[in-house]
């Protein structure tokens, strides 16, 4: 009969060990920017959490660094009294073009920014408008269904639900209304 070795409570603990630094986690380093590497998705897509007012920087870095398209950005809210958060899907497009119309096979190199943010207040970060044009409906319609401002954006106004709509419906405590009365657009 072999015998097992009992482990006691305090030797249980789990070690969580932090999230492998990936390629674009470790340029960022390379560059001197503040950033928090995050445990890469379902895919194994690479994602970086950066703090509010770094975000136009470190987008504009890394559209320096060869991320040229900006794929999608979005939001989501991770419970109610939790974090929201903004993400942004970031692609090395040029490069991938440029393998392909020169024969050769490439992986196409992608990383996902996101920012934490309190849901308290008036949630906001700047836009990145200015470096990425397609963040424009995009960054409308994440302020439109959770309520985060983005700064300097061009034109802040509802994209899906109406100017006088009270809330932010995407929101997980959001209560929807009993009612709603249609205003006349005129």
């Amino acid at each position: 009969m072999s015998e097992t070795p009992q482990n006691s409570a305090s030797e249980e603990t789990a070690v969580v060990a932090a999230p492998a630094t990936g390629p674009v986690s470790q340029w960022l380093n390379e560059q001197g920017f503040e950033h928090e590497p995050l445990a890469p998705d379902h895919l194994g897509i690479e994602q970086i959490g950066v703090e509010p007012m770094l975000l136009p920087i470190i987008a504009a870095a890394l559209k320096g660094n060869g991320f040229d398209y900006l794929q999608c950005q979005g939001g989501y809210d991770e419970g109610p009294g939790e974090r929201l958060v903004c993400f942004y899907h970031l692609l090395a497009m040029a490069e991938q073009l440029d393998a392909v119309a020169s024969g050769a096979s490439s992986s196409l190199r992608e990383v996902r920014l996101k920012v934490f943010l309190d849901r308290e207040g008036s949630p906001s970060l700047p836009s990145i408008y200015g470096l990425f044009r397609g963040a424009d409906w995009q960054e409308r319609e994440t302020f439109d269904m959770f309520g985060i401002q983005f700064d300097g954006h061009p034109h802040p106004k509802r994209l899906l639900m109406p100017e006088d709509w009270k809330g932010w419906p995407l929101r997980k405590d959001y209560v929807q209304p009993d009612f709603y009365e249609l205003q006349d657009a005129y």
